[in-house]
């Protein structure tokens, strides 16, 4: 198991490397102490410094060879800091040996979460009016280089991360790059800085080359291929492109290594263990099945009224999964919350993007963001009343996939096939009777499902119960306006369950 945490914790470095410069360290060495129990050791953490280190110096060569092309490297503008860092890179990393096991700063990964917000919030740097290539250092921009050079130089060898971010950071904001030029200056740097603390870290501690061969080379190659392939793709899109997937990988990598880095702490409170095992099973589901799903959607003809009702038939069913395998109603309450935090900020971001609106048809501006909203939304209240509140765990689960599975049915069949609309003054003449039947048909057959074998009730049980909690659903969709049964129909299928 070890071997794939070596494979993932160099695949993120790559990544982060070459679209945002990052340091291979800030992501390879927390991943290598907490997850890899061949690095807990007195000197685990500096042998995972060295290698994270060794990684970086192809990483980077590669990544600013790529900028290089591109003619995205400023060395003029940057030229203190890069002596300054050479200088102070073998100190640092002299200290580092001396002082004993170091472990990444809180600090950085903090920074790392921080500056990815920042970079979702507002990815294009082309209103900041940068600095022309080569332009003269003023006086306050050769302060700023000598402070951040000294002290990102002993920081890197000190930790062996923190440079690629905190360069960034300098050249963006102190020395006025735009984002693809700073990248591409800092991961130049990154390549002698990486080179001289790796051979200072080895020298010092040769048991790294002896007893850590097979982990150095396995990080090195699948590092620089992951930047190589990432400075690539961020060299032939837009600065606003590159923004924006660098703050999503910043801040998952941020969040991720703040989470790794006071898991000690965290893992003394049960609740929050659960809650993050809760989520992972809500993910190892729903990340493989996105990447099926939008390629399908960008590749085909597909209506884009299916490929709504299938991503709501994913978050149904995952949702009822998650409970099934949840220990706690608290937990899953909690993970569905978390859903919400963080699908309500990334669709309010890719709403603003071009291919939004052709990859997800709104019948008003925000509506897929609020209708996912309402749907973990009604989630987590079903939990909390179906099981927190009378102890029925797999009754919540049967309630949403009914009204899951019934509700994705509704609309793949009564949109192409509802030729009888029913027309009354309780409804809004939009629904078909050949809708509300394929609703109750899929619902009650969900519902059975569940009930039998979940709840492992008697089949006539299961059969009652979920014919009325299915009819009765339908009926609710027919009645509700479209805006409301997103509330009204889970709210009455929960409640038939519970007292049938």
């Amino acid at each position: 198991m070890e071997y794939v945490w070596y494979v993932i914790a160099a695949l993120s470095a790559g990544v982060g490397t070459g679209l945002a410069g990052l340091s291979a360290a800030t992501v390879m060495v927390p991943i290598l102490i907490v997850l890899c129990p061949s690095f807990s050791g007195e000197t685990g953490a500096y042998q995972a410094t060295a290698i994270a280190l060794a990684s970086d110096i192809l990483g980077s060569a590669v990544t600013a060879w790529t900028y290089a092309k591109s003619k995205k490297i400023d060395l003029k503008r940057s030229r203190i800091m890069l002596i300054c860092i050479l200088a102070m890179c073998t100190v640092g990393s002299y200290v580092a040996f001396i002082v004993g096991n170091v472990v990444l700063g809180s600090f950085t990964l903090f920074l790392t979460f921080c500056i990815g917000i920042r970079f979702l919030i507002s990815p294009d740097t082309g209103h900041r009016n940068p600095a022309e290539k080569g332009k003269k250092l003023g006086a306050a921009a050769i302060a700023w280089s000598l402070f951040w050079g000294l002290s990102i130089g002993f920081g890197t060898g000190f930790v062996g991360t923190g440079g690629g971010m905190m360069m960034l950071i300098v050249f963006t904001v102190f020395l006025g790059m735009e984002l693809k030029t700073a990248v591409g200056t800092s991961t130049f740097i990154m390549t002698f800085t990486a080179l001289i603390a790796s051979v200072s870290h080895i020298l010092i501690h040769p048991a790294i080359v002896l007893e850590k061969w097979d982990v150095m080379l396995i990080c090195i190659v699948v590092a620089t291929a992951a930047s190589l392939i990432s400075a690539r793709f961020a060299n032939r899109v837009k600065n606003r492109t590159v923004g924006l997937v660098t703050g999503a990988v910043l801040t998952v990598l941020g969040a991720a290594m703040l989470i790794l880095n006071y898991w000690n702490f965290l893992s003394q409170y049960e609740l929050i263990v659960q809650t993050f095992s809760c989520f992972g099973i809500f993910l190892a589901y729903v990340i493989p099945a996105l990447v099926i799903l939008f390629p399908i959607r960008l590749l085909t003809r597909i209506p884009s009224f299916v490929f709504r009702k299938l991503l709501h038939i994913l978050a149904f069913t995952f949702s009822a999964l998650m409970i099934l395998a949840s220990q706690s109603w608290q937990a899953t309450a909690l993970a569905c919350v978390i859903a919400m935090g963080i699908i309500f900020p990334v669709l309010t971001i890719c709403e603003k993007e071009k291919w939004y609106a052709g990859l997800l048809v709104q019948k008003s501006p925000g509506e897929v963001r609020r209708s996912m909203i309402m749907i973990f939304s009604a989630v987590a209240a079903i939990v909390a009343v179906a099981w927190g509140a009378c102890g029925q765990q797999k009754l919540a689960a049967a309630a949403i996939f009914m009204w899951g599975t019934g509700d994705a049915a509704a609309a793949l069949i009564g949109i192409p096939f509802g030729k009888h609309k029913v027309r009354s003054r309780w409804t809004d003449g939009k629904k078909s009777w050949e809708g509300s039947a394929a609703m109750l048909l899929v619902s009650f057959l969900s519902g059975m499902g569940t009930l039998l074998l979940a709840q492992k009730a008697a089949l006539p049980r299961a059969l009652f119960a979920s014919g009325i909690a299915a009819l009765l659903g339908a009926a609710t969709e027919l009645f509700s306006p479209s805006e409301y049964d997103t509330v009204t129909v889970p709210a009455v299928i929960t409640a038939v369950l519970l007292l049938l």
